[in-house]
């Protein structure tokens, strides 16, 4: 940037509300693109920079303004009177009904439609996609009338909201205490060489299931099932700094032709941010503010930085927790393997019986060698450490075995923050093993009627069941119908 004669010392004041700063007209993009670079980089935490054209230019010389003002988050930790956020503050509370709609998708969709940005809303924990869903949620700086006026056009992307109401506070991850499931699984059959009653195996599996609990894997639907890549792996990349990286294993296309899978196979051919956002679909809403950010910031790793930043913090953090989990799954089935449903030394155990998963340190202990011997605790208070900063890890094989997990995947020195993207993972514990509550169940034959000639017909019975159940938070129903079948999905 080229020294100014008529410099003069600008300043944005944090205690004028509004306050913000317009440079000159500028004609020269490249220039105007340096100075957003420049400002980004040195103060981006605190600002943000928006381009606008002025208000009356000549239309054969067009000239353009950047405008510098607050970015909100910062914005906030000016001091206001309690009186004054109470008045600005406008929560509201909903019930978010969905379908075969991925949950980021579905606020990116609400966010558009309200004119506000997806980290304004606020939920306990998050849904999958392949259901019928309900959960609770609050929308921020939206009116509930505002939420009434758009109940028409999110039905088309099978959507609705109810017990619309206003409240004073938004939610939290973690606030979810549990969740209901009903489900019909359809046409069921006996496994290959299993002679035994069909009814008689359902119910066996059921009532096993009641009383012993299943191993408390996180669900595949956390890693991106049966994509080519998973949440897990742009987590690595993340605490790994390796930002670049982590954008274009975002950006991988699935071996499929479509207008998205197209979009992102162009934009690994050519990192052209610009023509990638034209041929990415609407719907797309996390994709397209990715790819804006790398418009105006570029494929640097600084650009990436900021490209990351247009994700709301619970969608960064999401990916890391994806690692997390992944290798939580990892340590249960080697913990498992190794020493079965003994409590051995060094295992650690949970001291609070009603405790989830964000127990402090002081309810966990380590087992000690009198203890194994007494038989002190039993598997089902055994818990596994879910990679942070502040866990402890078993003093026994198991521990061995993070360490080396650690040292494979190039985090042996990682602190679990990632300063750059304001990622901080405390990490927390997990039981091995959990129980369905209020279990439910019933079977109903369905018949089935088969024309196999003319005037000659076959009944068939095919058997249903239908189940119902309540799981602790952050528990997996598909995991616990993967122990009721003993079949993978």
């Amino acid at each position: 940037m080229e020294e100014d004669p008529d410099f003069q010392i600008r300043y944005l004041d944090a205690k004028k509300e509004n306050s913000k700063f317009t440079f000159k007209p500028d004609t020269s993009k490249d220039h105007r693109k340096a100075v957003h670079h420049f400002v980004n980089k040195k103060f981006g935490n605190l600002v943000e920079t928006k381009s606008f054209s002025e208000a009356n230019y000549n239309a054969g010389n067009p000239n353009t303004v950047i405008t510098v003002r607050f970015r909100e988050k910062a914005h906030k930790h000016r001091k206001r009177s309690v009186e004054c956020q109470e008045r600005k503050a406008i929560y509201t509370a909903f019930t978010l009904r969905k379908e075969n709609l991925e949950m980021f998708e579905a606020v990116g969709f609400l966010a558009v439609k309200l004119g506000v940005i997806p980290s304004d809303f606020s939920y306990a924990g998050l849904k999958d996609k392949k259901a019928i869903t309900y959960q609770a949620m609050v929308a921020r700086k939206v009116t509930p009338e505002r939420l009434k006026n758009i109940e028409k056009e999110i039905e088309k992307k099978r959507m609705s909201v109810f017990n619309i109401r206003s409240v004073d506070d938004s939610l939290r991850l973690g606030q979810l205490k549990g969740n209901h499931f009903d489900i019909v699984i359809r046409n069921l059959k006996n496994q290959i060489n299993d002679s035994v009653n069909l009814r008689e195996r359902i119910l066996e599996a059921i009532e096993s299931v009641k009383n012993k609990g299943f191993v408390n894997y996180y669900g595949p639907q956390r890693f991106g099932m049966g994509k080519k890549v998973h949440t897990d792996q742009i987590g690595l990349a993340l605490l790994k700094n390796e930002v670049v990286k982590a954008v274009k294993l975002f950006l991988t296309p699935e071996d499929l032709d479509d207008p998205v899978n197209r979009a992102k196979k162009y934009f690994l051919q050519t990192e052209d941010a610009k023509g990638t956002l034209s041929l990415m679909p609407e719907f797309k809403v996390r994709e397209k503010a990715l790819l804006e950010s790398l418009h105006r910031f570029g494929m640097t790793e600084e650009g990436c930085i900021q490209a990351w930043f247009s994700f709301p913090h619970s969608m960064r953090i999401f990916y890391i927790h994806a690692y997390s989990s992944k290798v939580w799954n990892e340590a249960a089935s080697y913990r498992l393997a190794t020493y079965g449903s003994r409590v051995v030394e060094g295992d650690l155990v949970c001291l609070d019986e009603d405790g989830d998963e964000h127990l402090p340190n002081s309810k966990v202990h380590l087992v000690t060698e009198e203890e194994e011997s007494a038989n002190t605790y039993a598997i089902h208070q055994v818990v596994l450490p879910v990679l942070g900063y502040n866990i402890q890890y078993p003093k026994n094989k198991v521990g061995l075995w993070y360490q080396e997990v650690l040292s494979r995947d190039g985090l042996q020195t990682c602190r679990f923050k990632v300063p750059s993207l304001k990622l901080n993972v405390p990490g927390c514990y997990r039981k091995i093993l959990k129980q369905p509550h209020n279990i439910s169940y019933q079977l109903r034959e369905e018949h089935d009627t088969d024309v196999k000639a003319e005037g000659s017909h076959i009944n068939e019975a095919n058997l249903s069941l239908l189940i119902s159940f309540d799981l602790d938070a952050s528990c997996y129903a598909t995991v616990c119908l993967r122990e009721i079948m003993k079949h993978d999905f």
